[in-house]
């Protein structure tokens, strides 16, 4: 038993230690998020709530129907309901009942209520979707500023080991006599610039981390990490499509432009709905009722003889009651015309934000082609900056190793190089992120 308990505990601590070192790659993130996602689990509720509301119309066809039952005790002068005579007697009564009705007509609001009801349940699919695909924008836009933040931690502690061995050779080259002593002083102000640099890459590391953990919702950020994936810049065909194209292809896939369609349609049912109010209804009815009573019967000589048994007694005061029901509006105050007039304006309401829906996603289409097309020059430009800044700084070292430039100049093309490699790295994760949009809005997935 203690070998048990003791190869438990064991399991236990491996599984969190294994926990602890998962790195989540960019599928994994997305799956999470979306499955633990409050504002999504909401929707799948509000899906299924729509899938109720659907059922509830389809009940709209079917008849209704009710069973009734009492039993009473009459204590002093009442109503004999088998003789029909007022009686000073303590007696009891029985009385069973059923009823049902159906609609025949009803100005076709029941019909229109249903395909409505399949119209909002759609909706609420659309609506979901919606936000699965928010959910994923989001986590790529962490997980990419992770990978930046982790590049950027690379640069920076590279470029402090350089600045590190550097420094040796500038203690040599000063016992040399080549340069100056005080510009060891320079170079030492430098690694500290360069640990400042590593401490704040990291803490932007660390918050990159935290972000994305609570969008998967992990308590223990701390230990979160993601797995090192290597994303060579490679020119993406997206940007050979044009922005018209790509919107042409958007507005039959994008999911918030069929969701504003589908509430407009929604909107068009409601008027109808109002508008079958005006209209007469035609209903059937049926009922069935029948008694019992356990009053003894006069047997017309002054006595008395017992009441029927109880089934005979049904049988026997039995009754049918079956018709049709005709309404005709003629006047409410004009609260049908009212509602009426709500709904249309609730469809002239609706119909703008659909082509308001159009309008954003046109511009913003416009908008991300442009990002992603800046992005891509200013990648281009970062990484001829890139080659420049290392030249410069390659004839700078040379120089201040010959004792031809001061120490000054060494650090400042340094700094300079430095940003300049940070500057490629942010526009390549930019140009990754802006094509991905790109892609998500021409119908590809994000995941």
């Amino acid at each position: 038993m203690k070998h048990t308990i003791i190869h438990f505990l064991f399991f236990i601590l491996a599984s969190n230690a294994l926990n602890a070192q998962q790195k989540w790659t960019l599928e994994e993130c997305i799956q999470h998020a979306i499955e633990n996602n409050v504002s999504v689990e909401q929707t799948v509720w509000d899906t299924k709530l729509a899938a109720i509301d659907e059922k509830d119309a389809f009940g709209n066809f079917l008849p209704r129907a009710n069973a009734n039952a009492s039993h009473s005790w009459n204590i002093g002068l009442n109503t004999n309901i088998t003789t029909g005579l007022l009686e000073n007697q303590t007696t009891q009564f029985t009385s069973l009942g059923a009823s049902a009705s159906v609609d025949i007509y009803k100005g076709l609001q029941n019909q229109n209520q249903y395909r409505k009801a399949k119209l909002a349940a759609i909706s609420s699919q659309y609506q979901h979707i919606k936000m699965e695909e928010d959910v994923a924008l989001n986590v790529v836009n962490a997980y990419l500023q992770i990978l930046f933040n982790k590049e950027n931690v690379k640069v920076q502690q590279q470029q402090f080991h350089t600045d590190s061995l550097q420094l040796v050779r500038s203690q040599a080259l000063v016992e040399s006599g080549m340069i100056p002593s005080g510009d060891l002083f320079d170079m030492k102000a430098t690694l500290a610039t360069d640990k400042q640099r590593i401490i704040e890459a990291e803490y932007a590391l660390l918050i990159s981390k935290m972000s994305l953990a609570q969008l998967l919702y992990l308590s223990d950020f701390k230990n979160f990490d993601i797995a090192d994936v290597e994303y060579d810049f490679q020119p993406n065909a997206i940007l050979l499509e044009s922005p018209e194209t790509i919107f042409q292809k958007a507005s039959q896939e994008r999911t918030e432009l069929k969701l504003a369609e589908n509430n407009l349609l929604i909107a068009e049912k409601e008027i109808d709905i109002a508008k079958g109010a005006l209209q007469p209804t035609l209903s059937g009815y049926y009922s069935f009722s029948s008694r019992v009573s356990y009053a003894k019967i006069p047997d017309g000589k002054g006595g008395e003889i017992d009441p029927l048994p109880f089934f005979d007694q049904l049988d026997l005061y039995k009754g049918h009651n079956f018709g049709l029901q005709l309404n005709i509006p003629i006047f409410n105050g004009n609260a049908v015309r009212n509602h009426i007039s709500r709904t249309k304006i609730n469809y002239e309401k609706n119909k703008l934000a659909y082509e308001q829906t159009a309008l954003d996603l046109e511009r913003n289409i416009y908008t991300a082609f442009s990002d992603a097309q800046q992005a891509l020059e200013s990648y281009a430009a970062a990484l001829e900056i890139l080659k420049a800044r290392e030249e410069a700084f390659r004839y700078t070292k040379e120089r201040y190793e010959n004792g031809m430039a001061t120490a000054f100049d060494y650090n400042q093309s340094q700094t300079l190089l430095v940003n300049t490699q940070s500057d490629l790295l942010r526009a390549k994760y930019d140009y990754l992120f802006r094509t991905r949009i790109l892609e998500f809005y021409f119908g590809i997935p994000i995941y």
